[in-house]
C-alpha cells in the first residue's frame, strides 16, 4: 500500500529556504554562469525499478527533460529514451510495481489539467519519435487527474479520480493501465476529497471538506460513508497514509482541540473511535513532519520532524543502522532515500548540503556497498558556494520569526545589498538545504534572506493562525522586521534593499512596495496577485472544497467587511504609493493566479508614471518550467536588481536565450488592464411580461466522447398573482424539478424550489439577500445566506425568458449577476444581443434573434436563440467548465 499520490505536477511556484554563514572579507569569487543553476540537469530523478533489474532517470531528449531506462548493470551511455515530450518538460514519474510500465502526468502550457500517461519500456520505439508509445489513459480535455491508489495485488490497476462530470469534485475511477478501462465506482456528490486504502486494498477511509471549512474523516461502510473524525476549519486532521500492522487501526495526524498546538500522529480505529497518541515531537517545537511504514513488516521505520533542519527517529535498529553506516561515510552530508526496490534491500540515495547540490548512490543495504550513480549537475558542484544558517528575529508585536540567511562569500558582511526571498502559498514554509534561487543571489553579491512569517506551516497552529486576516499587515511586518533586523546588525544597506518572491511572494513583494514603499529600492513579482478580490473570485473550479478556508484565512469577498478588508489588503488599489521599479513575470496559462493579476498592476503603474517592466511567457503557467523561459527571466531579472541595488550579473547571454528573452518581454504601452465592470442598482426594466404556455424540449450534454440525452417539459402558468415556470427534467441520471415564482411585469423572482433525487433546495429572494436552505435528504440540512449587493436575475427555471425579455441593443453589452448556488457566489455576465437568424429545430424552422451571456471573470458561455415572434426559447447552447467544458444544447420539439 502506498500513500495517496496527488498528481500535481507542475506545482506552485515557490522559493525554497536558503541558509548562510557569515563570511569573512576575501576574494569574491568568479560570476557562476545562470545556466549552471538553471539550465536542464545532465541527469536527475533516478528510480530504480520495484524488482531492482532497471534504474530511470530523466535527461534532456527533443529539447526537453524526458524519461530513460537502462539495466542495472548497464553504464548511463547505454540507456535509451522512453519519452519525447517536446513541449514540456516531464515533471515526475513512477514505476508500476510490477515494473512492466512507466506511469507520468502532463498538462497544456501550464494549466494544470494533468492526464495520466502510460509507457512500456519494452515496447518497441516507433519510427518517428525513436520511443514506444506513451498512451494517454485519461484522455479527456480539461480535466485533472488525481491518483489515489496504485495496487500492488493487481499491478495493471489504478484508483483515480477525475473532474470530468464536475470540475470542482473528483469521481472515483478503477483504471487498467493495459487497456485504459475507466469503472466509476463513486460519483462525489458530497464534497469529497480523497480516498484511501489498507493493506488489502479496500477502501476503508475518505476525506471530506465541510461546508464550514471543516475536514471530516468517514469510514467506507457497505451503505455509504460514516464520520467518525473531525477538525475545524483553522484545525490539521487527516490519515497519514498507512493502516497498521493488524490492518485496523490507521495513523492519524491531528492538532484538534484547543490543548493542541502541535500537529501529532496518532492511532484511530475506525469502527470503536478509539484514539492513541503514538508520538509528538520530541523537542515540543514543530508539527509532526512524516513517517516512513515498511510494505514487508507494515511497521513503522522512521518519522521526521522539520525544525530549523530535519530530524530522523529510527523505531526500526536495522534500519537506524544503515542509516548512520552512511552519515558517517558522507560526513556534514544530507541522506534522502530516493527509490527503494520492492523487497527493501536496495536503494537509490541523494547525497547533499547547504552548499552541494547533491549526488545519487545506489545502496546495497545489505552488502553495504554503496556506488556512485550521477551528479545531476557536476559543474556547479565543483565552484564556491554559500553556507546557509538559520536565524530569528521578532515581528513587529514580539513573535519569534524563523527564517534563513544566505551571505555572499568573498565579502564582508557589512553593509552588503540584500533580496529578501518570501516563500510562496502562503501555507508552507521555507526549509534548510540546497537552494538555487539562494545561491544565484548570493553569488551576484546578494545577502538573502528567507523568511518563515506567520502563517507558514510546521510550527504549530497558533503561528499558521496568527497570519488570519494577516496579508499585507502583520504578515508583512514579519518581513519588514527580517530587514530591519539585518540593518540594525550592520550586515545590510538600507538603500540596498530589494524583495522578490513567487505566488504569495509575488504578492508579498507588491505588497512591500505598496505598504512600506521606503523599506525597497526594487521588487521582482513572480505570478503574484494584485487584488485579493479577483483572485478569490477566479481560483480554479477544483479548489472549491477550500474555498471557505480561503474566505476565513483571508477575508470573504461576498460580505462587505471582507470586501473592504481585501481591498485595502490588494497592492493594486495602493499602485500610487508604490516608488521602487518594479519587475513583474507571469506565466500566459497560469490558472492560480490569472494573467489579469499581472496585466492590471502593471498598466496601473503604467498609467500612475511609476517604473514597470513586465515578462509574460505564453507556454507557462503558475511559475517557469521550460529552463530556456527561467533563464531569459532571470537574466534579465539580474541586470534589473543589478542596476537598482549595485549587485553584479552575468553580461553573457546566449543568442537563443537572447531571442527567448526578447519574445517574453511585454511593451508595456500595449497592455490593457481588465474592463471594469460596472452593474446597475437595478436590473433593466423588462420590455415585455411572460406568456402562459406548455413546452418540450431534447436536451443532450456531451462530455468528451459521451453524449447524454435528456428530455425537458416546461410549463409557464398564472399562480396566486405571481408567474410560476416549472422545469422538468428526465435522464439517466434520474428527475430533476426546478420550480420559479417570479413577479409579474418586473420578472424578478422571488422563490425557486429544486428538487433532484433526496436533494431538495429551496431559496426566498429579496433585494438584500438570498437565503433558504439545502435538504441533502440524509437527516442534514445546509443554510444559506447570501448577501446581495446589486440586484440579480434569476439563474434558474425561466432564466432564459427573462433574458430574452431585457431591453438589449445590437452589439451593446449590459452587465447582470447571477446567483451560483453551488459556490454561494455571485457571478457576472455579459449579455449582448448578436443579431438575426433562421434556424431549424425538431419544432420547425423559427425566425430568431440571438444573444449571448459569458461569464466576466470564467469560462461559462451560453447562446440563446429567442423566437422574433413570441420571445420564447428555441434554442440554447451552453459550455459549461465547472463539467470539463460539456456542450449542453437544448432545442424546441
Amino acid at each position: 500500500m502506498k500513500n495517496p499520490i496527488i498528481l500535481i505536477m507542475a506545482v506552485m511556484l515557490m522559493f525554497h529556504g536558503a541558509l548562510a554563514q557569515k563570511s569573512k572579507a576575501g576574494k569574491e569569487p568568479p560570476i557562476i554562469d545562470r545556466e549552471l543553476f538553471f539550465d536542464n540537469p545532465e541527469i536527475a530523478g533516478g528510480q530504480l525499478s520495484p524488482d531492482g533489474t532497471m534504474i530511470s532517470f530523466q535527461k534532456v531528449y527533443k529539447g526537453k527533460m524526458n524519461v530513460w531506462v537502462k539495466k542495472f548493470d548497464e553504464p548511463f551511455e547505454k540507456a535509451k529514451p522512453i519519452t519525447a515530450d517536446t513541449l514540456r518538460p516531464i515533471g515526475g514519474y513512477f514505476w508500476t510495481y510490477d515494473s512492466k510500465y512507466i506511469l507520468y502526468v502532463q498538462d497544456k502550457g501550464g494549466n494544470e489539467n494533468f492526464n495520466v500517461y502510460a509507457v512500456d519500456p519494452a515496447a518497441p520505439a516507433e519510427k518517428n519519435t525513436g520511443v514506444p508509445v506513451a498512451r494517454n489513459i485519461t484522455p479527456m480535455e480539461n480535466v485533472r487527474a488525481l491518483i489515489y491508489n496504485v495496487s500492488q495485488k493487481n499491478p495493471d490497476v489504478l484508483w483515480v479520480g477525475l473532474n470530468n462530470r464536475d470540475q470542482a469534485w473528483h469521481d472515483l475511477y478503477k483504471l487498467e493501465i493495459s487497456t485504459g478501462k475507466l469503472t466509476l465506482l463513486k460519483e462525489n456528490k458530497d464534497r469529497l476529497t480523497g480516498f484511501y486504502f489498507d493493506w488489502d486494498e479496500n477502501i476503508r477511509l475518505a476525506t471530506r471538506s465541510a461546508d464550514d471549512g471543516s475536514t471530516e474523516i468517514l469510514r467506507a461502510d457497505a451503505s455509504g460513508f460514516t464520520k467518525i473524525y473531525d477538525c475545524g476549519p483553522m484545525e490539521s486532521c487527516g490519515p497519514a497514509g498507512f493502516f497498521d500492522k493488524e490492518n485496523k487501526n490507521f495513523y492519524l495526524e491531528s492538532n484538534k482541540g484547543d490543548a493542541e498546538d502541535l500537529v501529532k500522529l496518532y492511532l484511530l480505529n475506525p469502527d470503536s473511535k478509539e484514539i492513541k497518541l503514538v508520538e509528538g515531537d520530541p523537542f515540543n517545537k514543530v508539527d509532526f513532519g512524516g513517517v516512513y511504514v515498511s510494505d514487508k513488516t507494515r511497521e513503522i521505520i522512521y518519522t521526521t520532524y522539520t525544525d530549523a533542519k530535519a530530524r530522523w527517529y529510527f523505531k526500526d535498529k536495522a534500519s537506524e543502522a544503515k542509516y548512520n553506516f552512511l552519515k558517517a561515510k558522507f560526513p556534514g552530508k544530507e541522506i534522502g532515500f530516493a527509490s527503494r526496490t520492492k523487497d527493501e534491500t536496495k536503494s537509490l540515495i541523494s547525497v547533499y548540503s547547504d552548499d552541494d547540490p547533491g549526488s545519487v548512490y545506489f545502496f546495497d543495504e545489505v552488502n553495504k556497498k554503496v556506488i556512485k550513480q550521477y551528479t545531476p549537475r557536476p559543474k556547479l558542484q565543483m565552484l564556491p558556494l554559500a553556507k546557509m544558517e538559520p536565524i530569528s528575529y521578532k515581528s513587529s508585536d514580539g513573535l519569534e520569526i524563523p527564517a534563513y540567511l544566505t551571505l555572499p562569500l568573498g565579502k564582508e558582511s557589512k553593509n552588503l545589498p540584500l533580496i529578501v526571498l518570501p516563500h510562496g502559498g502562503p501555507w508552507a514554509r521555507d526549509n534548510w538545504g540546497f537552494n538555487g534561487y539562494a545561491q544565484f543571489l548570493a553569488n551576484r553579491g546578494y545577502a538573502v534572506l528567507t523568511p518563515n512569517f506567520r502563517a507558514s506551516t510546521g510550527y504549530g497552529k497558533k503561528f499558521l493562525n496568527a497570519g488570519n486576516l494577516q496579508w499585507g499587515e502583520k504578515m508583512q511586518d514579519d518581513i519588514t522586521w527580517g530587514v530591519k533586523h539585518l540593518i540594525s546588525k550592520g550586515i545590510v544597506d538600507a538603500k540596498r534593499v530589494g524583495i522578490m518572491g513567487g505566488s504569495y511572494g509575488g504578492y508579498a513583494t507588491l505588497a512591500g512596495l505598496a505598504f512600506t514603499p521606503d523599506v525597497y529600492a526594487a521588487g521582482v513579482d513572480i505570478v503574484g496577485p494584485s487584488n485579493l478580490i479577483t483572485l478569490l473570485n477566479s481560483i480554479p473550479p477544483y479548489w472549491e472544497a477550500i474555498r471557505k478556508v480561503f474566505y476565513i484565512r483571508m477575508g470573504d469577498p461576498s460580505t462587505p467587511e471582507g470586501k473592504a478588508r481585501l481591498e485595502k489588503q490588494s497592492p493594486l488599489f495602493s499602485a500610487s504609493k508604490i516608488k521602487a521599479p518594479l519587475l513583474v513575470v507571469q506565466g500566459a496559462n497560469d490558472p492560480r493566479v490569472k494573467k489579469a493579476e499581472s496585466d492590471q498592476i502593471v498598466s496601473a503603474l503604467r498609467d500612475l508614471g511609476i517604473a514597470v517592466e513586465y515578462i509574460c511567457a505564453p507556454d507557462e503557467g503558475h511559475g517557469f518550467r521550460n529552463p530556456e523561459n527561467n533563464m531569459a527571466m532571470l537574466a534579465y531579472a539580474e541586470k534589473f536588481l543589478a542596476k537598482h541595488l549595485g549587485g553584479r550579473y552575468q553580461e553573457s547571454l546566449k543568442p537563443e536565450l537572447a531571442k527567448k528573452q526578447q519574445a517574453i518581454l511585454v511593451d508595456i504601452k500595449t497592455v490593457k488592464a481588465p474592463e471594469k465592470v460596472s452593474v446597475s442598482k437595478e436590473v433593466p426594466k423588462p420590455v415585455s411580461d411572460l406568456q402562459v404556455g406548455k413546452y418540450s424540449y431534447t436536451f443532450t450534454m456531451t462530455m468528451g466522447a459521451q453524449n447524454i440525452a435528456m428530455d425537458m417539459n416546461r410549463e409557464v402558468k398564472m399562480d396566486n398573482g405571481k408567474w410560476s415556470v416549472t422545469d422538468a427534467v428526465k435522464s439517466p441520471m434520474g428527475e430533476m424539478k426546478d420550480e420559479s415564482q417570479i413577479e409579474l411585469k418586473t420578472l424578478k423572482c422571488l422563490h425557486r424550489n429544486v428538487k433532484q433525487g433526496p436533494v431538495t433546495l429551496d431559496l426566498n429572494y429579496t433585494k438584500e439577500a438570498v437565503t433558504g436552505s439545502m435538504d441533502m435528504g440524509n437527516g442534514k440540512t445546509n443554510p444559506i445566506n447570501v448577501k446581495l449587493e446589486n440586484p440579480i436575475v434569476i439563474d434558474g427555471a425561466g432564466s432564459d425568458l427573462v433574458i430574452a425579455r431585457l431591453p438589449l441593443k445590437h452589439d451593446e453589452s449590459t452587465i447582470i449577476e447571477m446567483l451560483d448556488i453551488q459556490t454561494s457566489q455571485v457571478k457576472r455576465y455579459e449579455l449582448k444581443l448578436a443579431g438575426t437568424e433562421k434556424i431549424t429545430v425538431p419544432a420547425g424552422s423559427f425566425d430568431t434573434f440571438k444573444i449571448t451571456m459569458n461569464q466576466v471573470d470564467g469560462g461559462e458561455k451560453t447562446t440563446f436563440w429567442i423566437s422574433s415572434s413570441d420571445k420564447n426559447m428555441i434554442r440554447t447552447e451552453a459550455i459549461v467548465p465547472q463539467m470539463g467544458n460539456a456542450k449542453m444544447v437544448a432545442e424546441l420539439r
